[in-house]
């Protein structure tokens, strides 16, 4: 398996930021980690094992970030406007920095490497990012998948609302997307799946909200309820993975 470590100075973060990408070609994906991760995770939490088949083929290569939940979503004594402004800027670090790098280096793998765009997939707070993500910019991403995610910014800031925590709780703005907005059309050429369990440790709530709305806005999406055995843990989401990601790559997304 090719894998890669890089250290980059992100403008936007004002600092520098790591991250690697395991992979040779195909469709490229980015994983967002769970609360307080580190781009080294999916390889820690042995997530490469379960898509090696995919990476090995050269179906898929997988990018890895770290987050910076622990000054932002996780900071929850902090002052919300602060959090949720820096937060934006590691929004902007993904969808500035991290998109156009993602693309140069599948260019590098496939001269005719053409973009269709970059899968979001994380678990845990990593798929309510990566749904976020997905939501906000269908026109980088061309997919999702959403392991045991939470889609309402409550989670983070509690009572707080303004326009930058609205702008990343999916269950706030997507209620109001126009019908006529041009990312209506792009969900419609996109391949989303959101998957939630019910047992330990898990919370359906948010996106038994999320898939009302989805529904109501006529906008596609796979919504997965697991049992009440599937916990909200690496042994599941593993399982989740390899449930999905056929389906996720069987056509062009």
């Amino acid at each position: 398996m090719n894998i890669q470590y890089f250290k980059n100075y992100s403008p936007a973060l004002g600092r520098d930021m790591e991250c690697k990408l395991y992979g040779h070609g195909g469709q490229p994906i980015l994983f967002i980690p769970c609360q307080d991760g580190r781009f080294f995770d999916f390889e820690n939490f042995h997530m490469t094992d379960v898509w090696a088949p995919w990476i090995d083929s050269g179906e898929v290569t997988i990018f890895t970030v770290d987050t910076i939940d622990a000054e932002t979503w996780s900071n929850t004594n902090g002052d919300p406007r602060f959090r949720i402004c820096r937060h934006e800027d590691w929004f902007r670090y993904l969808t500035d920095e991290m998109v156009p790098f993602i693309h140069a280096k599948m260019k590098g793998y496939q001269p005719d490497y053409i973009s269709r765009g970059i899968i979001a997939f994380g678990c845990s707070l990593g798929a309510t990012h990566a749904a976020n993500l997905y939501f906000r910019r269908p026109d980088l991403f061309n997919g999702l998948l959403a392991l045991s995610g939470i889609y309402d910014a409550s989670y983070g800031f509690g009572s707080y609302m303004d326009d930058l925590v609205y702008m990343n709780s999916p269950v706030h703005y997507l209620p109001n997307l126009p019908s006529d907005h041009p990312y209506m059309e792009l969900y419609r050429q996109r391949k989303a799946i959101l998957c939630v369990g019910q047992g330990a440790w898990e919370e359906p709530a948010s996106t038994y909200q999320l898939r009302d709305i989805l529904q109501q806005k006529q906008i596609p999406a796979w919504v997965d309820f697991w049992g009440y055995d599937c916990a909200h843990d690496w042994d599941w989401w593993y399982k989740q993975v390899t449930y999905f990601v056929p389906h996720l790559l069987c056509d062009p997304v």
